[in-house]
């Protein structure tokens, strides 16, 4: 990927971000809701959006934001997918990291 296009994407990802991030501190539900799910799935795209910025980010790959971002999308998703421990798989990244 050349240089520009990987910074346009990351340019587009944060105004992206800042729309998501308003959505999310605007969005009245609470954890006894019924939209508490839809909040979370806001806060869900937030992570994936944080992950593209670490993945594209120019240097070497932070290994420890990766496994920051893929520990909060892979927390989120646990009560999306029911036959997988997610939060297990989540915990496991610090496990073995060093």
């Amino acid at each position: 990927m050349e240089k520009q296009q990987r910074q346009d994407i990351l340019t587009l990802s944060w105004s992206i971000h800042d729309q998501v991030e308003e959505a999310i501190r605007t969005h009245p539900a609470s954890r006894a809701d019924e939209n508490w799910q839809e909040k979370q799935r806001l806060l869900m795209a937030d992570m994936a959006l944080h992950l593209l910025q670490t993945a594209l980010k120019p240097g070497e790959l932070q290994k420890e934001k990766l496994v920051n971002n893929l520990n909060a999308i892979l927390t989120l998703s646990d009560d999306y997918i029911e036959n997988v421990d997610l939060r297990k798989v989540s915990d496991s990244l610090y496990d073995t990291r060093k």
